[in-house]
């Protein structure tokens, strides 16, 4: 073996994960409402960008020729149209109406289709425009005033600023006043007060009768029920509210852990009541709120938008497109780029320009593949699911990404990161697309498996469907589960069920007996 030197030739291929790449595969596992902020960011960084509003106005015209192609003629041909015809039914016919319309009439063949290979058919969505004084594009307000009209709308009212407001018409007195905002800070979300009196009388050097005095008008407050120390005293404040609070409902509520436990007997001792009257009495308390500052200065969820949309079409087969809402719309502004292109002298500049134009054309090009990926997973998701939607949960079929993967021909960190955050609107309900990935539990009849999920649910089923005196254990749980052919353990069953925060069998048997 000659130790000299000498040139070889080779040839080989790797995958370098360019900048570009890897926001690509960001991209893709984003949700609608992060796509849409990454989006802003690029309009407003890249000046070659822009909103395609333009296939908006053509969606629009095209639902209008439909429209007047079913109906007579309009007597209107003027292009300009007043608000009472933009807001009739041509007008104002928009993405929601045909996207759930069964009786829609597309271009879709087979039991699944999709849109096309552009990712989804624009909708039209007619708009009203309103002018006049004060209501201009700059947003002026009312009597000259500079703010615009959104800068004047008010907030939520929350738990604190109401009861501020009952503190400054309950009373007028100083001293008053600051030990109620001292209290009414010391509030945890469920309204419970969290802070001992002693502390409040050291803060504030306030002595502490007058403490006392300003925390029982508090309890007075709406909603009732806040600044309870415990269960018991929330309770109490309700029930006084309501005027039902007795030396018996008194017994009860210092006995709170008998009737936990069920303890019938001794309870009916202590209250001196008879077994319908207890029954009344623990009806009573459970009407009650226990938690009674979550009702109150909290802001809405926020609905879940669902990234595709599915409809059963005239033949019963499903329909998969793509929700127009979650896309994101931008255009390359070549002919801005032409014309700035043209006068730029400096290489810096002409760089500058050249690379903007790559990032445009490479942001369009990934929202398209993304749209594409997403609705080939879902339209294969929909394929190998379709007992679910026809039949409900219990025909749910465990599936893995790999058994997605290998349909689609793509990689199961691809079909993982197309089911992040993803949502599908269903006639069956919305759902993630994750839920429709499931472990596999095995039958007992030869090769027949079931989903965890439909699992879940059977179990759920089963103990709903007890009484007080037919409690199912867990082994009797396993027991009628293998009889319908799920061969489960019983520690699997015990886990299931505490999932679902269901209670032990004796728990269960407590309290059916104790609503008797």
């Amino acid at each position: 073996m000659s130790l000299t030197a000498r040139l070889d030739l080779r040839q080989s291929q790797q995958l370098v994960m360019t900048p570009q790449l890897q926001q690509a595969i960001k991209l893709l596992q984003f949700s609608s409402v992060e796509l849409a902020a990454f989006v802003e960011e690029e309009l407003e960084r890249n000046p070659l960008l822009e909103r395609d509003e333009g296939q908006r106005e053509a969606a629009d015209e095209r639902l209008r020729a439909e429209d007047s192609d079913r109906h007579a003629p309009s007597s209107t041909t003027d292009e300009r149209r007043d608000s009472a015809e933009m807001l009739s039914a041509d007008g104002a016919q928009g993405i929601d109406d045909r996207a759930l319309d069964a009786d829609y009439d597309g271009t879709y063949e087979g039991d699944i289709a999709g849109p096309g290979a552009d990712g989804g058919q624009d909708r039209g969505e007619a708009g009203l425009s309103l002018t006049g004084p004060g209501m201009g594009g700059g947003g002026g307000g009312f009597d000259d005033d500079p703010r615009g009209f959104e800068e004047t709308l008010a907030g939520p009212e929350s738990l604190q600023d109401r009861l501020v407001t009952q503190l400054h018409l309950d009373t007028a007195e100083p001293a008053a006043r600051m030990i109620g905002l001292y209290l009414i800070d010391s509030l945890d979300p469920s309204g419970y007060l969290t802070i001992d009196l002693d502390e409040v009388v050291d803060a504030l050097g306030a002595d502490r009768a007058t403490v006392e005095a300003v925390l029982a008008r508090l309890q007075g407050f709406e909603p009732a029920g806040l600044f309870a120390r415990s269960l018991a005293e929330c309770l109490k404040l309700q029930l006084i509210e309501k005027n039902r609070f007795d030396p018996a409902m008194a017994a009860l509520l210092d006995n709170l852990d008998l009737l936990a436990r069920g303890e019938r007997a001794k309870l009916m001792k202590l209250c001196g009541v008879d077994a319908e009257d207890l029954t009344e009495m623990a009806a009573e308390l459970r009407a009650l709120d226990p938690k009674p500052g979550l009702t109150h200065g909290f802001e809405p969820a926020e609905p879940v938008i669902p990234d595709v949309l599915m409809r059963r079409g005239p033949k019963g087969d499903w329909i998969i497109e793509l929700n127009p809402d979650t896309l994101p719309k931008v255009l390359v502004n070549e002919r801005f780029y032409a014309e700035i292109a043209g006068t730029a002298r400096e290489r810096r500049d002409k760089e500058y320009l050249s690379e903007r134009l790559q990032t445009a054309n490479w942001l369009v090009k990934s929202l398209h593949q993304r749209a594409t990926t997403i609705l080939k997973v879902s339209s294969e998701l929909v394929r190998q699911q379709d007992a679910f939607f026809r039949h409900g949960v219990a025909h749910l079929k465990p599936l893995v990404l790999r058994d997605i993967a290998d349909a689609i021909e793509m990689h199961e960190s691809t079909v993982s990161r197309v089911t992040s955050n993803k949502y599908i609107a269903s006639p069956r309900g919305l759902f993630e697309l994750k839920y429709f990935f499931t472990t596999r539990i095995a039958g007992t009849e030869g090769d027949q498996s079931h989903s965890a999920e439909s699992v879940r649910h059977r179990i759920r089923a089963l103990i709903d469907a007890e009484t007080a005196d037919s409690v199912l254990s867990d082994d009797k749980l396993v027991e009628m589960l293998r009889g319908e052919g799920v061969d489960i353990a019983r520690r699997t069953v015990a886990k299931y069920r505490e999932a679902m925060r269901i209670p032990s069998s004796v728990q269960r048997r407590r309290r059916k007996k104790a609503a008797i």
